[in-house]
């Protein structure tokens, strides 16, 4: 879900007012990522793609209107769009939850589809898979879900259809998601069926997997398969990505990274991976978090990445024998964390 995972800050105490179940905020983030990146294709540095560049500029709130009634909002302030401040918009909804088992959502979302890679929030990502840099994962829509325990939950959407800038508006997207945790393993599988032109759709079977293998190392493996109408064969259109992560202290943590998209059939019906993609990209990285007392609050990061195969659109973003990097700072300020600090001087 495309970066909903966020941790969240301690509610501050002056926050929650006189009444404990009424309006309260619970957390307020204003989050950046800025650096260097570097861009060489068969050994020509591409210099549109080369430099110093702020990558993203997020901010983050969360709170309760009353009990069982929540809400969330991120506002992508750099986002580029030539539409309105609304497309900037990642997510603005409204969370009704009757009971410990029922939960109920509405307004601009995260689209349900599953893996890895698609779940962790765009600043934490670094060498992105090709279906991942394509992919408009926010739509306006309403989702139900069923939390059967603390470690499965099963959830079905209704939203616009995430392809909606090509096939025009009235074209929408149906979702069924389940996250679980069964010992050391985790998933978030998820069957999609999406309008890629009104009346006709495109079908998703998408399994993420995660291995908890100790404490510090993990591996995160996804696949991704995509059907129409006119082919229904696995394997012909798909995406894997895999990512190997390994943390040696809690400051730091180490990946090793590898993706492979491919189209090899004859229809247009996927427009993330088009016709005649077969790319493959490899990468490594580490992220360093320097300051003990606020882990989430610097992140010191470098990234490498190398594609390999074929990749024809215009549009693509990994292309043959090309080089990507990526070293830089992300930095998070707790607002609410700040203001009460503030609030304890000032009294003082």
């Amino acid at each position: 879900m495309v970066g909903t995972a966020l941790a969240g800050s301690a509610l501050p105490a002056w926050a929650d007012g006189d009444d404990a179940t009424g309006l309260r905020i619970n957390q307020l983030h204003l989050e950046t990522r800025m650096g260097f990146e570097g861009d060489w294709l068969k050994g020509k540095t591409q210099h549109d793609q080369t430099g110093f560049k702020g990558q993203y500029l997020n901010l983050r709130f969360d709170g309760q209107i009353t009990k069982g009634l929540t809400f969330s909002y991120r506002q992508r302030l750099n986002k580029n769009t030539d539409q309105t401040f609304w497309d900037a918009t990642d997510w603005l909804h409204l969370d009704y939850k009757p009971t410990k088992h029922w939960e109920l959502s509405a307004g601009k979302q995260v689209v349900w589809i599953g893996g890895y890679e698609y779940d962790r929030a765009p600043i934490d990502l670094y060498q992105c898979s090709e279906y991942w840099q394509h992919i408009p994962c926010y739509q306006l829509g309403f989702s139900g879900a069923y939390i059967f325990n603390p470690d499965h939950k099963l959830l079905i959407q209704m939203t616009n259809s995430p392809f909606r800038a090509w096939a025009g508006n009235n074209t929408y997207a149906f979702n069924l998601i389940w996250y679980g945790r069964v010992g050391w393993w985790e998933s978030i599988w998820s069957t999609n069926m999406m309008e890629y032109a009104r009346g006709k759709w495109i079908n998703y079977i998408a399994l993420g997997n995660k291995f908890n293998i100790t404490d510090g190392l993990h591996a995160e493996v996804d696949l991704v398969n995509r059907a129409s109408s006119h082919q229904t064969f696995f394997f012909r259109d798909f995406s894997v990505i895999g990512e190997l992560s390994y943390a040696p202290h809690e400051s730091v943590r180490t990946f090793a990274k590898y993706s492979f998209d491919q189209n090899l059939t004859h229809t247009n019906a996927d427009l993330l991976v088009a016709q005649g993609v077969k790319m493959q990209m490899a990468a490594m990285g580490i992220e360093v978090n320097p300051i003990k007392k606020y882990r989430e609050g610097i992140r010191l990061f470098a990234s490498a990445g190398y594609s390999w195969g074929q990749n024809p659109p215009a549009s693509a973003v990994w292309h043959n024998h090309e080089w990507k990097m990526d070293v830089g700072v992300k930095w998070r300020l707790d607002v609410l964390d700040a203001a009460e600090r503030i609030v304890r001087k000032i009294k003082k």
